[in-house]
């Protein structure tokens, strides 16, 4: 009997357990459980360059992203503000998984499990990805690395803008809408996680917007171009409505980012379109500001990756999709050695030439120099100052006065030409600025071989409407480069040759 009494818990030591156990082991194990779910950051990774090029993190779902299943139901909750149907009536690029089945996410963006959350932003392949067809009826080829001619980034913040001061930005119209998109929330995502990330993307979105009100303000970009500094000085304080009116309405096309490698070894070519600064590194991380990312954000591990893949892709042939006239190319060889080599390389895999990757005066070039005036001394001393107390602290970006002599690797994907895109193709370059296209049409896939650019006379197709440049507008100027120095007083049939040259590119 004493043996057995003594096995007994006393009532005040059953008490004492079963406080423990609700006020201490409870506790700590939902505890352990939420700091799992809330405090993981984890970005989903790729094995090969090109899908982490495509889909990888750069960092910036930290700050910008959105809720996976916010991402996916805006354009139906929000469907006013778009040109078309979905993301993809924006120029975003979708393609099938390898077992045929559609992504759900286009190409340039990138996920991240964060504080409970999965998260959706854009990453570099957003601007530096875009599709050929070699006929209206025929398929697109995705083209890794080319400018993103189709993509309208403008189009796509206001897009963000406009549906944040939308009442329908709430949880009473979004959550239903990921019921019927198939987004199985459980009850923790459903009545706290959810309404709560709503509200705050709302927010967020809203602050962002009354920060970019001058986007508003500026004349239509247009697809497969950015005012990119202007948006570096957003993020400076600068105030914006009190700036220059010249620094305003500055588009500029989406370079391409192949050979990077060439841009480094044996010299630093100055690069931006303006050669505002000399270092591929530098040049990728403030690349990297537009995809989201910040000094304590920027995900340096896998942008390096990204840097690795661009060191040495190459573009895809032009020969790969259309025939070129052998005999007539070579007859353009030589024109192209008197007239173009000096500035644009030996080849389009050879950058030697004496002033490759120098910046070009602009009373020389005599392009439209909005461009060039956007980037002042200014905004150059203050992007010294980034990532201050870190080993990669800017301190290559200065202020130009031209525009800088580019490699022409990939030419035939780099449509439409100059730093503006006002020019339409290679044979428009060739002649004065008078014999231009005063106006054309952008954002078409649909290839013209002959005149060697995007077919651009045409204002819609399959239900999309194209954007119309005008070139009398401020900063869509289509003037320079021309003269007996750019080929622009050439024969027909020298001209002729040397486009069918320049196609070997």
């Amino acid at each position: 009997m004493n043996e057995e009494f003594e096995q007994t818990p006393s009532p005040w030591k059953r008490r004492f357990l079963i406080l423990f156990v609700v006020t201490i082991v409870i506790p700590g194990f939902i505890g352990l459980l939420l700091l799992k779910r809330f405090g993981e950051d984890i970005p989903v990774d790729y094995a090969s360059p090109t899908e982490h090029f495509k889909y990888g993190s750069t960092g910036g779902e930290h700050e910008m992203g959105f809720p996976y299943w916010i991402w996916k139901a805006l354009p139906e909750v929000c469907p006013q503000y778009l040109p078309g149907k979905g993301y993809q009536s924006l120029g975003m690029v979708y393609e099938k998984k390898p077992d045929g089945s559609d992504r759900d996410l286009p190409i340039g963006t990138s996920q991240r499990r964060f504080q409970g959350v999965d998260r959706v932003f854009v990453n570099c392949a957003a601007c530096h990805v875009s599709t050929v067809r070699t006929a209206p009826n025929k398929p697109a080829t995705i083209v890794l690395g080319m400018p993103a001619a189709t993509f309208n980034m403008k189009g796509f913040e206001e897009f963000f803008f406009r549906c944040a001061a939308d009442p329908k930005f709430s949880k009473e119209y979004i959550l239903p809408e990921i019921e019927r998109q198939g987004g199985d929330l459980d009850l923790l995502d459903r009545y706290l996680v959810y309404p709560i990330a709503i509200a705050i993307m709302r927010d967020r979105v809203l602050a962002l917007a009354g920060r970019f009100d001058w986007v508003f303000k500026q004349r239509e970009w247009g697809p497969g171009r950015v005012d990119t500094f202007n948006s570096a000085k957003v993020i400076f304080n600068f105030p914006m409505s009190h700036l220059d009116p010249k620094e305003f309405d500055a588009p500029a096309d989406f370079p391409s980012i192949w050979r990077q490698r060439q841009r480094k070894e044996p010299k630093e070519m100055q690069l931006h379109w303006d050669g505002n600064n000399t270092t591929v590194e530098e040049r990728n991380k403030s690349a990297a500001f537009g995809t989201g990312t910040t000094p304590p954000t920027i995900d340096i591990e896998r942008i390096k990756r990204v840097e690795a893949w661009i060191m040495d892709a190459e573009p895809l042939r032009f020969s790969a999709f259309f025939p070129v006239d052998r005999g007539m190319a070579t007859q353009g060889a030589p024109i192209y050695q008197k007239y173009c080599a000096s500035c644009h390389g030996a080849s389009g895999s050879d950058f030697s030439g004496e002033y490759v990757g120098t910046v070009e005066p602009l009373a020389k070039i005599g392009t439209d120099r909005r461009r060039l005036d956007s980037y002042t001394y200014t905004l150059a001393v203050n992007q010294a100052t980034l990532y201050a107390g870190y080993p990669w602290r800017f301190t290559h970006f200065q202020k130009t006065h031209g525009y800088a002599n580019m490699p022409l690797d990939g030419l035939w994907l780099r449509a439409p030409y100059l730093h503006n895109g006002s020019v339409p193709t290679l044979r428009d370059l060739l002649e004065p600025a008078a014999k231009r296209p005063k106006a054309f049409y952008r954002g078409n896939d649909v290839y013209d071989p002959v005149k060697v650019g995007f077919v651009s006379n045409i204002s819609e197709a399959a239900g999309k409407k194209f954007f119309r440049l005008d070139t009398t507008v401020p900063g869509n100027g289509n003037g320079g480069h021309e003269g007996k120095a750019y080929g622009t007083e050439l024969s027909a049939g020298e001209k002729a040759a040397l486009v069918e040259f320049l196609k070997t590119f």
